[in-house]
């Protein structure tokens, strides 16, 4: 990598990003991940709050960066990190609200479709519908990594949605009765900003709230207690 590159969102200052990244929402959860689980650690972006940082686990190079919320957030980071920096692998690692009654608290999520209500598809000029899919290297390799801790997971479709607070009353039980497990807001644009480029992109989710059931966690264990669905992460580098 060229480490002179830099952009208006990220400025590593000749600091390396490798070519793995994990990309969770929130830059504190970022700053989380590496102090608890990297080494040899250097931060290499700070504009805007959105920390980032590279190091090594288990001995090999791995970055994590957070991404804020939304498709357009997710779509400028994720974007740059490909076409600026060269990262060829993105594992979103981020919290879903559940809709279906098999989900609970904590339990992960593993994307392998990201369906959407969102244009962002549209600048592609596609004669059709696209299917935004995970990399099936990526979500077979975290699947076997989860099963050899023996974490029970959720593979399937999830939502990702450019609306938090939902005019349309409805809106979420149309998408459960099409077998939608949970919803969040940024994996479609990651997956569809990946497969243009012919890049790897996978989402990982801890189930932070079950919006059916009005269960939730505390914004301080969205920041720190979904370990395991971390440690998943780590092991894809």
């Amino acid at each position: 990598m060229n480490t002179t590159k830099e952009t208006a969102h990220i400025k590593p200052n000749g600091v390396e990003i490798a070519e793995t990244i994990l990309l969770p929402g929130d830059p504190l959860r970022a700053k989380f991940i590496a102090e608890t689980y990297l080494k040899d650690v250097v931060q290499f972006n700070s504009v805007r709050n959105m920390f980032g940082y590279t190091g090594t686990y288990k001995g090999k190079k791995i970055s994590v960066m957070g991404t804020g919320m939304g498709m357009p957030s997710m779509s400028i980071y994720s974007w740059e990190l490909i076409h600026v920096f060269g990262v060829k692998n993105l594992i979103r690692i981020g919290s879903c609200g559940a809709i279906q009654d098999q989900l609970n608290l904590y339990d992960i999520v593993f994307a392998m479709g990201a369906s959407t209500d969102s244009r962002y598809v549209h600048q592609y000029k596609l004669p059709g519908h696209f299917s935004n899919i995970a990399s099936f290297s990526l979500l077979e390799k975290a699947k076997k990594i989860a099963d050899g801790k023996d974490l029970p997971v959720h593979v399937g479709n999830v939502l990702s949605s450019d609306i938090f607070y939902n005019a349309d009353p409805t809106a979420v039980e149309k998408w459960k009765e099409m077998g939608i497990l949970s919803v969040e807001m940024e994996t479609a644009a990651l997956y569809m900003n990946a497969a243009y480029a012919g890049v790897n992109a996978l989402g990982l989710f801890t189930v932070s709230d079950h919006i059916l059931r009005n269960e939730q966690t505390t914004p301080e264990e969205r920041e720190t207690a979904f370990t395991n669905m971390m440690e998943i992460a780590l092991e894809l580098a």
